[in-house]
């Protein structure tokens, strides 16, 4: 769709913990997108430093690292186990380089997407490519197109318009069968 679009910076995502973004697919229907840091880049820098690599080949790949080399990886929202979103809008849950499932506690790699315990386990995360230049990070996925940085409710619905916009903002319920306010839910 796109040939690459710039979403944020390498630093970002890091101190963030993750990032996330809203994109389109192929079939123009939204799907939440997460930047996660990716800590195998330690290997990929100790390879830069072989004397085989010395040639041109060398300068292409660092000025142009691909996004593991980098520290990022990017994966659709959605645990593999019961489609439960793994950043429900505050951040994805992580430990110990592991992108923590909210429902069930299923952990993914965050370099490789691939969970080996819980509910969701012998399963991978679907994954979105992104590349790394100089500290930014790109979509490069030929099969989405950037929509908006956050979530799917964040980017105020599908096609909606600006008109509704002021609709919103004035407090009018949107018709969505939802209540206006979360002040009745206890935790």
């Amino acid at each position: 769709m796109t040939d690459r679009t710039h979403l944020t910076t390498v630093e970002e995502v890091r101190d963030a913990g993750s990032w996330l973004f809203t994109a389109r697919d192929q079939y123009g229907e939204q799907e939440e997108i997460l930047l996660v840091p990716c800590e195998n880049s330690g290997d990929s820098d100790d390879s830069d430093d072989s004397d085989d690599s010395d040639d041109s080949d060398d300068s292409d790949s660092a000025a142009e690292p691909s996004a593991a080399e980098s520290g990022v990886e990017a994966w659709v929202n959605r645990c593999t186990h019961e489609a439960q979103k793994l950043d429900r809008g505050f951040g994805a849950a992580m430990r110990d380089g592991q992108i923590i499932c909210p429902k069930h506690g299923s952990m993914f790699d965050a370099c490789s997407g691939y969970c080996d315990n819980g509910d969701a386990a012998d399963t991978t995360l679907v994954s979105v490519e992104v590349g790394v230049e100089e500290g930014a990070v790109y979509l490069t996925d030929d099969s989405y197109e950037f929509d908006h940085e956050g979530s799917v409710e964040d980017g105020g619905g599908d096609d909606s318009g600006d008109a509704d916009d002021g609709e919103r903002d004035s407090g009018e319920d949107d018709d969505d069968d939802m209540p206006s306010s979360t002040s009745h839910i206890g935790f």
